[in-house]
């Protein structure tokens, strides 16, 4: 496994976390979801991340039992604030009253005494941003929270810059990490966010590098497959998260035909992809096997030239100068050779 800094932070993050949203807590029985978290830290994941939103405090449940008995000084454990976790209308937002009661709730499921990383889930229109960011400091004096960040953000223009110029102004503990969606078939980041983390030192947490599972080319010809999220209460995210698209699945179907060309699977390629830009820390995968845990982390072996890098992008975007006599790729990936950790 290799290690990235997170942004500006001195704090090492591996280059694959391990992401619950929808899964633990959700359709993961309790039994999988530890042994997938074990076989990750085993692997050199480092970062597991989640929301006290995911599953209404379900994941964060079942996440802090999988890490039970882990050594905690090897660990990176990061959550969010922000969504509906219970009802009425102190149940959401970044409101320092809703920061402070979602934190010690985040806590008390987690097993902890603190996270390392606190991270606005959304940017939330009914709270003045330098309320949430004194909150946010507050919590880092009470060890509660080492490092914070945001996710989301790049949705509404100029509020990852007012909030870093306002911690910047105050003295306060700076955001160190922006969780965009970011994968070959959502590039929106690409637009401003991704020159704006990397002017600023802001690490980029990947989240959905898969496209939900669409890079992997499982929902071809309108395949819905046993066990996969559009088999689940969670299907709805696929659509209203851009994901499953007509253009997505077309775009995955050239994608692993090009992969498959090379000997290589889908999904780690996808995820090199990903890595191969500076300004990502890591990218956060969901795993509901460790096989399928296993196969992903063989994208830090994936070395591509420039010109494979080219045909990967020619191939999601459909254009006609992928050549089906391709030559081979120089990639040489390696199955299940990481280090044990712990």
């Amino acid at each position: 496994m290799n290690y990235r800094r997170l942004g500006a932070s001195g704090l090492k993050v591996s280059e694959i976390s391990l992401g619950s949203w929808t899964t633990y807590g959700g359709y993961v029985e309790e039994a999988d979801a530890v042994r997938i978290v074990r076989r990750a830290h085993d692997l050199g994941i480092n970062v597991f991340d989640t929301a006290d939103v995911y599953v209404r405090g379900a994941a964060e449940t079942v996440l802090g039992k999988a890490l039970r008995g882990l050594p905690r000084e090897q660990i990176v454990v990061a959550t969010k604030v922000m969504g509906r976790v219970w009802d009425g209308p102190l149940g959401a937002g970044l409101s320092r009253k809703h920061i402070f009661d979602a934190m010690d709730k985040s806590l008390a499921r987690l097993g902890l005494d603190y996270v390392d990383l606190y991270q606005a889930h959304a940017p939330d229109a009914e709270t003045p941003i330098e309320e949430t960011l004194e909150a946010f400091e507050d919590l880092v004096r009470m060890g509660k929270t080492r490092y914070l960040g945001f996710s989301n953000f790049d949705r509404e223009p100029g509020l990852a810059s007012r909030a870093l110029a306002l911690q910047r102004a105050r003295g306060w503990t700076r955001f160190v990490s922006s969780q965009p969606r970011y994968s070959l078939v959502d590039r929106k980041i690409e637009r401003e966010h991704l020159a704006f983390c990397r002017r600023n030192a802001v690490g980029i947490m990947a989240y959905s590098p898969l496209a939900q599972g669409v890079l992997t080319n499982k929902y071809a010809g309108g395949a819905t497959p046993k066990g996969s999220r559009a088999t689940t209460t969670f299907a709805h995210f696929l659509t209203a998260e851009g994901a499953l698209t007509p253009e997505n699945v077309a775009a995955a179907a050239r994608f692993a035909d090009w992969s498959a060309r090379r000997a290589l699977a889908p999904a780690p390629v996808a995820l090199a992809w990903v890595l191969k830009h500076p300004e990502v820390s890591t990218a956060i995968i969901g795993a509901t096997r460790v096989e399928q845990l296993e196969e992903n982390l063989e994208a830090a072996e994936i070395k591509l030239s420039d010109a494979e890098w080219a045909e990967v992008e020619a191939a999601i975007a459909g254009q006609e100068q992928v050549k089906k006599a391709a030559p081979r790729s120089t990639a040489r990936p390696v199955r299940h050779r990481l280090p044990r950790t712990g």
